[in-house]
């Protein structure tokens, strides 16, 4: 399952491992009991274990999701892997090296009607959308910027500056990179809690948006408990 998110960027689930039925066996083994198949006193289990926050048994069962988003995005989303510690040790996050991969850059480019204002009783977020003329301005900008980094980086690789030297030329934040994240459920859950809040950026909000769809198609028992218990 993939699914296209922002203007080139998707979110992709390459892989399940373990089941519904492993998160139930996983809470009834302190009983010493378990499941052949998943029936109504099982879903019903899921549902309170949503209800009660009783985590661990969704730690059990993990997605393996491949993103591509601009580079501003999956730093913001390197942050719930740096802080999984407080969830679980070790969420696997592997990103595509620009020291070894050159020849395939995408830019992530605002629409003019996209570009947002600065809020007005905050320090970070975004207010309203700007008139359409200041966004078609930034826009055009934007796009000038790209093509002339773009032409100075290929140039540098031309006369053999470094790979891992030249990509310094690039507009960062907007270059979308490649990366696998293979969280628990939990983490998985914690993410799209966070991020889809309505004070998250709107781009994150939009990756958080696919990561329920991967949620809803995969678990989804527990998806529908958790969005009752986000009510």
């Amino acid at each position: 399952m993939k699914i296209p998110v922002l203007d080139h960027g998707y979110v992709k689930l390459v892989n399940v491992f373990g089941s519904e039925l492993d998160i139930v066996n996983a809470a009834r083994l302190s009983y010493d009991k378990s499941s052949l198949s998943l029936n109504e006193k099982d879903i019903n289990l899921i549902n309170f274990l949503i209800k009660e926050n009783h985590t661990s048994p969704f730690r059990h069962v993990h997605l393996s999701i491949e993103f591509n988003s601009p580079l501003m995005v999956a730093r913001q989303h390197w942050r719930h892997t740096v802080g999984a510690a407080t969830l679980e040790d070790g969420t696997p996050f592997s990103e595509l090296s620009r020291r070894y991969v050159r020849g395939v850059e995408e830019f992530y480019v605002p629409d003019a009607d996209q570009w947002r204002s600065a809020p007005e009783n905050s320090k970070q977020g975004s207010g309203e959308c700007l008139e359409t003329y200041t966004g078609a301005k930034y826009h055009q900008a934007m796009i000038r910027t790209i093509r002339e980094s773009y032409s100075i980086y290929l140039e540098a690789l031309k006369d053999g500056v470094a790979p891992e030297q030249a990509r310094l030329l690039l507009p960062a934040y907007a270059m979308y990179t490649k990366y696998l994240w293979t969280p628990s459920l939990h983490a998985a859950l914690n993410f799209i809690s966070m991020r889809s809040a309505k004070d998250s950026q709107y781009e994150i909000r939009e990756y958080s948006k696919a990561v329920e769809l991967l949620i809803q198609e995969s678990f989804p028992n527990v998806y529908s408990a958790f969005c009752r218990s986000t009510v």
